[in-house]
């Protein structure tokens, strides 16, 4: 009896211990998932008080907005950049922030920083503010730097709207047409209003912010590379952020590690001393528009790929690379639907891994005249404008001279401005070459310190991961910070993919300057 006792003893006392171990492991099975569920909740509060945010701050700016864009920006024109640098200045000032101008030959760039207590790093931040010229006659508004709003109607038609309907509820698929809309000055309003955010809520990074404001980006910021140079210990920081570029084409939250740098060509063709009659003279007097065609058209296959020796060297897609290329959503028959086109040229198996490749292309062509303007003649002259979209494994002096050595082998004579009497009558073939490298590419793996932070900062805003773009096939003038300062540089795009820019009707989708001002704000209070 007592040996049974024993064993019933032990029986119980395991059955306990055994249904105390079970209790134990649903009680913590049960703390597991309430911190996930409260963790997913602060989650969706924080998503949902930067959607309020965000939206109560894009509506509170549009006075400052309108103001901003109506400022006319066109970069080759300098004296209409002075005023955008003081806009600038003012703005940033009422913000906390202490403005330098760092001078160049021509105009200046501006720095504008601002430390915070107990920051042990810096983040510079690159914001473009020129513009592209603009041709009015091409604007469907009466002044392209006046921003207008406008509404879609179902024949795909914008149509301007009255601006106080920015007063009352917002539709996010309105927009603003106007000049720098997207590129750049949306984005530039974006992190102003970030920043509104910030201060209000009394948030302290714990970084303290640089920003450089650019105002020559589109004549390819050819005073840069000196002043990053001369003012390198002003524009010292451990990381560089651009605000600037478009989305992926899905419209979804995009962060891009890398921009093709840009070299251009300016390419003349002479023939005839002046233009002359096509009746008396043709068959007669060489057509330099058919011999710069004929130029052009050996640069390149039937295909697409360029045809000069060389110029793919030195670029491999390796398999981890293509991994990486395949993980970005792009839908190909739907972006050649949406661009009208029926195939693609033959580089890359795919668009992502066709940016990874240098590119030459034809920016525009000039010979005599066109259209309601054609007359009967043999122009005297024939012009293509060039450039070089280079990556990181290309350097654009070997490009360029990749190019001038094709012409040179086609049996051209170069000059550098008009040819002399001399050279006309020595030589059939002439052309003035004139070439500069702007900038070149960059690229930031995606395993670094910015990364990371940047996606936590996106995944907080969003509640997911962002697309992430190894090269993006737009070119920004970065590579001298990464080359001179030593810094890790990633693009966070935010304007709508569709966005016109460099063209008429430039535009920028109100939720997407919306979002933008979200993204911003979620990034800049990120712990770094």
């Amino acid at each position: 009896m007592r040996f049974l006792n024993l064993n019933l003893k032990n029986l119980l006392t395991c059955d306990i211990i055994q249904t105390s171990i079970i209790m134990f492991k649903n009680y913590l099975s049960i703390i597991a998932i309430l911190c996930v569920y409260f963790t997913s909740f602060s989650q969706v509060n924080k998503n949902t008080d930067l959607d309020i945010l965000s939206l109560k701050y894009a509506k509170s700016s549009f006075d400052e907005l309108q103001e901003f864009f109506s400022l006319p920006n066109d970069a080759y024109q300098p004296e209409q950049i002075e005023p955008n640098v003081k806009w600038c200045e003012n703005a940033f000032a009422k913000r906390g922030y202490k403005t330098q101008r760092l001078e160049t030959e021509t105009v200046p760039l501006l720095l504008a920083s601002r430390n915070y207590p107990n920051a042990k790093k810096t983040v510079l931040i690159y914001l473009q503010v020129d513009g592209q010229p603009v041709d009015i006659t091409k604007w469907h508004q009466p002044d392209p730097y006046i921003p207008a709003l406008k509404e879609q109607d179902k024949n795909g038609n914008w149509n301007i709207i009255d601006w106080n309907n920015l007063k009352g509820d917002i539709n996010r698929d309105w927009r603003i047409f106007s000049r720098s809309a997207s590129d750049a000055r949306g984005p530039d309003m974006m992190f102003l209003k970030a920043m509104d955010i910030i201060n209000d809520l009394k948030e302290q990074p714990n970084f303290n912010i640089k920003v450089i404001m650019d105002f020559e980006e589109e004549l390819g910021s050819p005073r840069l590379p000196k002043a990053v140079n001369q003012f390198k210990n002003e524009l010292a920081a451990d990381m560089l952020v651009i605000f600037d570029g478009p989305r992926h084409l899905s419209n979804e939250p995009t962060l891009s590690y890398g921009a093709r740098g840009i070299a251009t060509i300016s390419l003349e063709v002479f023939g005839p001393r002046v233009p002359l009659h096509s009746g008396n003279y043709g068959n007669y007097s060489p057509n330099p528009a058919m011999k710069l065609s004929k130029l052009l058209a050996s640069m390149w296959h039937d295909d697409g790929r360029v045809a000069i020796p060389n110029w793919y060297d030195g670029i491999i897609i390796s398999d981890v690379v293509k991994e990486i290329l395949k993980q970005v959503p792009d839908d190909e028959k739907q972006i050649q639907k949406d661009f009208g086109i029926a195939s693609t040229e033959n580089i890359g198996n795919n668009f992502q891994e066709a940016i990874q490749y240098p590119a030459l292309g034809i920016l525009g062509m000039e010979a005599a005249w066109v259209g309601k303007s054609t007359r009967t003649i043999i122009p005297a002259t024939a012009i293509a404008e060039l450039n070089i979209r280079l990556v990181k494994e290309t350097e654009g002096d070997r490009m360029v001279k990749l190019v001038k050595d094709h012409i040179i082998n086609q049996g051209y004579y170069l000059v550098e401005e008009k040819p002399t009497e001399e050279e006309r009558m020595a030589h059939d073939k002439i052309a003035r070459f004139n070439a500069e490298v702007s900038y070149g590419a960059f690229r930031t793996e995606f395993d670094t310190e910015i990364g990371a932070w940047l996606r936590k900062g996106m995944r907080t805003a969003f509640g997911k991961d962002p697309i992430e773009i190894r090269t993006g096939g737009g070119s920004i003038p970065i590579s001298p910070f990464v080359i001179t300062l030593g810094l890790p540089a990633v693009s966070v795009p935010t304007v709508n993919p569709d966005n016109n820019q460099h063209s008429p009707n430039e535009n920028i989708r109100l939720g997407n300057y919306i979002d933008g001002i979200k993204t911003i704000t979620a990034i800049l209070m990120e712990k770094l």
